[in-house]
């Protein structure tokens, strides 16, 4: 019983790290999020003023309706990146609790679930990073 006690006792010491891993996590879809509905809420903005402009200024506005659409997807994709992270974080710290509960050495599924987790969070702060840059470049990103 104390040998139990003792695994568990160092289970929930590792797995401290992949907690405050979730919490940055979540600050990131959090933020994804917000930048998501400030797209959103810009193209509906545009489409409104499109229906009363003058032929030039509609395909200027629809030139910035597809930018806002392709941002929009990028940000999608970078939140589901980040949530496939946050999943397979946890799936992290169940296998590390199952291997020690049931005393089966998990080691190499719990390292896989890690690195895919890295993965899947590097591709989702790559799409981020692809999104910010195409929002600067393009200066839709702070109008109202």
């Amino acid at each position: 019983m104390e040998s139990h006690l003792t695994d568990i006792a160092r289970v929930i010491q590792l797995a401290v790290a992949p907690v405050f891993l979730l919490t940055a996590i979540a600050t990131l879809i959090n933020a994804l999020n917000t930048r998501l509905g400030r797209i959103v809420d810009r193209r509906r903005v545009v489409q409104e003023r499109q229906q009363t402009q003058t032929p030039g200024a509609v395909v200027t506005a629809g030139e910035e309706i597809g930018m806002l659409i392709r941002r929009s997807r990028l940000v999608y994709h970078s939140i589901f990146c980040a949530v496939l992270s946050a999943l397979l974080v946890c799936l992290v710290v169940a296998g590390a609790f199952l291997g020690a509960l049931l005393g089966v050495d998990l080691a190499r599924t719990v390292a896989t679930l890690f690195i895919a987790a890295m993965l899947a969070m590097i591709a989702g702060l790559s799409l981020f990073l692809r999104e910010v840059y195409l929002a600067v470049r393009t200066g839709t990103h702070n109008q109202p």
